[in-house]
């Protein structure tokens, strides 16, 4: 009896020590996407793309690393600041992370006399871990409010 309880002692330690170093903090990961984003770091934001990444936006879908970076990316960025996320689900195993919830960010004027704007909507990011073991943006879907006059 005695063994038998020293072999599920050893079971569950070994099991609770293994999931904590081999998944990763989803949190984190997605604050340097974002923080890469908001510092206009476009090389950076494009480094975190999986090679068979999809994008999708209302009735826009982008795939593979070059188109997404081409038309998410480079073209988006220079037009968008202060993106913040509100986290609503979120979770991780040894090969794949998601994180759910809302955005809002700041959608600049495309000349001085428009106003600034402010977009909001929904998000979910999923990353998978790569046989390198880096962990890549792999699908990421925004569901956005129609952009309103930022006050």
């Amino acid at each position: 009896m005695k063994s038998l309880a020293i072999v599920i002692t050893a079971a569950l330690l070994a099991s609770g020590c293994s999931s904590s170093t081999d998944t990763v903090n989803i949190q984190d990961l997605n604050q340097q996407f974002i923080s890469a984003w908001n510092n206009k770091d476009s090389d950076k934001v494009i480094s975190f793309l999986a090679d068979d990444v999809h994008f999708l936006e209302g009735n826009s879908h982008f795939k593979g690393r070059e188109e997404v970076a081409q038309k998410w990316v480079r073209e988006t960025m220079p037009t968008l600041a202060d993106l913040k996320t509100s986290v609503a689900s979120s979770a991780a195993d040894t090969k794949t992370a998601y994180e759910a919830g809302t955005y809002s960010v700041d959608v600049l004027p495309a000349n001085q006399q428009e106003p600034h704007g402010i977009g909001e909507g929904n998000y979910i990011l999923i990353w998978k871990k790569g046989t390198d073991d880096t962990w890549k943006l792999n699908y990421a879907q925004l569901e956005g409010l129609p952009v309103q006059v930022k006050q």
